[in-house]
């Protein structure tokens, strides 16, 4: 007779334990329809559907434990005594602990601002100081990481001298397998304190021309005018182009007819070029025209130049274009292009 009673109870909780749970997903089914467009829903309304549902929720749990003869009250009483018990046992470890974990967040938080605004100062080397400040911010943080758990680990009676012998031995063996990692953070200390470039810098590394948007001490990050961004190990960086030393130069070159005078034709541009510079800031000398370069079939090839800003000379080539071809335009003279003559038999008599 107990038995059946137990069974019979057994299979009216488990029926009520099942009507509960899906219970519990029809209301966050609703709620998911109710929230579908949650943007452009009264915030009131939605606060009102998401303390209905936590409601249900632990309505809903405490039924379940309520009816399995869970005593809630009990373990939440044994919880919080050996929670009040182990609180005070480790009072001083649990103090200190938090100092260190606080003093190591800090740390990290300061030296990184502290690094980025020493980039952010204006000058001429200040690319340089960019790039070392973004290195010695990743190296303090890692630093300053390991330092924490070693200091935390030991607070808690953890003996760490084995442990980092342990970790020493490992890093042998680990970088006798690892040679190119090693080499990798050999040549990002050797790009970085020679300063083959730094970060902002326009490169050219293995056909692929961008600017240099992070150096790491394992990777390089390049990002080209498209936005694609390349990563490469340190150790593949060579044979660089750095266009970022020296001014830039735009040049342009076009061709004018035989029969026009080259003397005019260079008087012209002389004359209206200033003009030019006055229009683009960007351009730091006036440009000049370098002379006849060549002479091709149809024309005689005229060259003129500017030097601009660092990686400004691409704009500036095509604005100088547009300019010359209207100066010349407005001057009648003109620039021949390809032409095929064409002779036809005279008809027979």
């Amino acid at each position: 007779m107990n038995f059946n009673i137990l069974l019979s109870q057994t299979l009216t909780n488990s029926f009520l334990t099942a009507a509960i749970v899906l219970g519990i997903v029809l209301v966050l089914f609703i709620e998911k329809k109710l929230l579908k467009n949650e943007e452009t829903v009264n915030k009131w309304f939605v606060a009102v559907i998401y303390i209905i549902t936590f409601a249900l929720l632990i309505s809903a749990i405490l039924g379940m434990f309520a009816l399995w003869g869970y005593d809630l009250a009990l373990y939440v009483e044994n919880t919080l005594n050996n929670l009040a018990l182990g609180l005070a046992d480790n009072l001083g470890r649990i103090i200190s602990s938090t100092v260190v974990i606080v003093l190591t967040f800090f740390i990290m938080k300061f030296s990184k601002i502290a690094f980025v605004k020493i980039g952010r100062k204006e000058g001429r080397s200040q690319r340089r100081r960019k790039t070392v400040g973004k290195l010695l911010s990743s190296v303090t943080r890692y630093a300053v990481g390991i330092i924490a758990i070693v200091s935390v680990l030991s607070i808690w009676g953890v003996n760490v001298g084995p442990a980092l012998a342990g970790l020493g031995i490992m890093g042998l063996v680990i970088g006798l397998g690892a040679q190119k990692f090693i080499n990798d953070l050999i040549s990002g200390f050797f790009i970085i304190f020679e300063q083959h470039f730094d970060v902002d810098d326009v490169i050219e590394v293995q056909g692929f021309k961008g600017v240099v948007t992070s150096i790491g001490l394992k990777t390089t990050k390049i990002r080209n005018w498209k936005g694609d961004v390349k990563i490469l190990a340190n150790g593949d960086v060579t044979n660089i182009t750095n266009y970022s030393r020296n001014l830039s130069m735009a040049i342009v070159e076009f061709g004018v007819a035989y029969k026009e005078d080259i003397g005019k034709v260079v008087e012209v541009l002389t004359a209206n070029l200033p003009k030019f510079k006055v229009l683009y800031p960007v351009i730091v000398e006036e440009p000049i025209v370098s002379g006849v370069i060549a002479l091709n079939s149809s024309s005689v090839d005229i060259r003129v130049i500017a030097k601009t800003l660092n990686e400004q000379h691409y704009g500036i080539e095509r604005a100088l274009r547009q300019f010359i071809k209207t100066l010349l335009d407005e001057n009648g003279i003109e620039i021949p292009f390809p032409q095929v003559v064409v002779h036809q038999p005279s008809p027979k008599k």
